[in-house]
């Protein structure tokens, strides 16, 4: 089993049946007792809706565990949806970001063996990226990967399977939430719910300007007479209040990447305009993963052929002799 465990999203990937769930990494749990009422989607629903004593929250921040045991119970239910077996122990691929310290990669292990799995590799996200959109990653050549997801953004030159150079920055899909946010509450005193920002971002949020700009509107609080209340909101507005940075970093490989293109994927990736503005910024060209919300999901998948050939520097932990990195 492959799991893309991601700050907005979780993709499950099964050897032989290809990806069986993609839901929202979200749980709702009680604040006393920690008992979890629901996982993914059902989750999702209850943000901003629940009683004070039921918490739904994201257990993953920037793309690393910020809640240990929320995340554990996340990981356990969807193993146990996708085997149908209550102590079904699978082997297990999990994508991290390259950028991740090596007791942030410890606790995505921990959480994962303590959920039910039996042995534990990790893949960094650009190389499962480049896997999943068809590239021959173990040829002598330079490729360029850039992974925008919803809490990190990672920039990596990969070459003989392995990434050379890589740049990972904590700013990603959740970052544009949160301007949008702001930006509404600071020129039209309106409050709005984060679903609400993340749907104004899919609609109506562009990297570079349109040729026919629109408009949307958007429902909201105001926050001096607390009534609802609706705005026209342009998409130049939403595009002002964004503002990504993409840092280019090839070396001798930089002609390897001028011939090739850089690959994007993730689902930040799919804004308006995107491709054509890193094309401008990096001068060199730019091309969209086929499915950049499921090929870091697909290729961590296609690495479960090569699980016992993975790179031994990569700790494979037993569940049975594993210590708690937390009081270690």
């Amino acid at each position: 089993m492959a799991i893309d465990l991601g700050t907005a999203n979780t993709l499950v990937y099964v050897g032989g049946r290809g990806i069986v769930v993609s839901e929202p990494s979200v749980v709702a749990s009680d604040v006393g007792t920690g008992e979890v009422h629901a996982v993914g989607a059902d989750a999702e629903r209850m943000i901003g809706r629940t009683p004070a004593t039921i918490s739904a929250t994201r257990p993953l921040r920037h793309g690393v565990i910020a809640d240990f045991e929320v995340t554990e119970q996340m990981l356990r239910y969807f193993i146990r949806k996708v085997l149908h077996r209550r102590m079904a122990h699978p082997r297990l691929i999990v994508c991290a970001p390259s950028g991740v310290t090596e007791v942030e990669k410890r606790a995505v292990e921990e959480a994962s063996l303590a959920a039910g799995a039996r042995h534990v590799h990790l893949i960094e996200e650009p190389i499962a990226a480049a896997i999943g959109a068809g590239i021959a990653i173990e040829e002598p050549v330079g490729r360029m990967v850039v992974d925008v997801g919803g809490g990190t953004s990672e920039m990596a030159v990969i070459s003989l399977g392995g990434i050379v150079i890589s740049s990972s920055v904590r700013v990603g899909g959740y970052e544009m939430d949160e301007a949008i946010t702001h930006y509404l509450r600071g020129v039209y005193q309106l409050a709005i719910g984060s679903r609400t920002a993340e749907n104004i971002k899919i609609t109506a949020a562009s990297a570079i300007p349109l040729p026919e700009e629109e408009t949307i509107e958007v429902r909201g609080r105001h926050l001096i007479t607390g009534l609802p209340t609706a705005i026209q909101l342009h998409t130049e507005e939403v595009r002002d209040a964004i503002r990504d940075t993409l840092e280019q970093t090839p070396p001798e490989l930089a002609s390897d990447i001028a011939r090739d293109g850089i690959l994007l994927a993730g689902g930040g990736t799919l804004i308006r305009g995107f491709a054509d503005l890193v094309a401008d910024e990096t001068g060199m060209p730019v091309y969209l993963a086929e499915s950049p919300l499921t090929c870091v999901a697909v290729g961590s998948g296609e690495a479960l052929a090569h699980f016992d050939k993975l790179s031994a520097s990569s700790r494979q932990w037993r569940a049975t002799y594993t210590p708690d990195w937390r009081t270690a």
